[in-house]
């Protein structure tokens, strides 16, 4: 039996298994001493492998729709808040408090550029 059962098993290990059920459904003679190992139950196994794994995909398939349709309408909602936050400028003008409570920086809370100086320094020089 396999060592960890959480992991998945590689799809040409699942191609292998197909291949050799195939197979032993070509073998007349055989007999399994289990019950629980003959062609029929095995092909129910894999019939019951092949709906499990177009459940799964069919799942996976309305999860990527649902995040698709999450991501448009979180773009629409971000964008319309944009927009409204620029209409809340135009209305009241930029240094108000209703710009402020938007979540903006008021135009007065901003600090006013100042130059920069630039003096010249003398070379350093280096003493060998």
């Amino acid at each position: 039996m396999a060592k960890d059962e959480t992991k998945r098993i590689s799809p040409q290990t699942l191609r292998d298994d197909e291949d050799a059920l195939a197979a032993l459904r070509a073998i007349e003679k055989y007999a399994p001493s289990d019950a629980n190992y003959t062609v029929p139950k095995l092909d129910a196994l894999a019939t019951a492998m092949g709906a499990a794994q177009d459940g799964e995909a069919q799942a996976e398939a309305t999860l990527k729709t649902a995040r698709d349709n999450a991501n448009a309408v979180e773009w629409e909602f971000h964008n319309a808040m944009l927009r409204a936050k620029e209409l809340v400028i135009g209305q009241f003008g930029k240094d108000s408090d209703e710009v402020q409570a938007v979540g903006l920086k008021k135009k007065s809370e901003y600090r006013t550029p100042s130059r920069s100086s630039k003096t010249e320094s003398a070379p350093a020089v280096s003493s060998v």
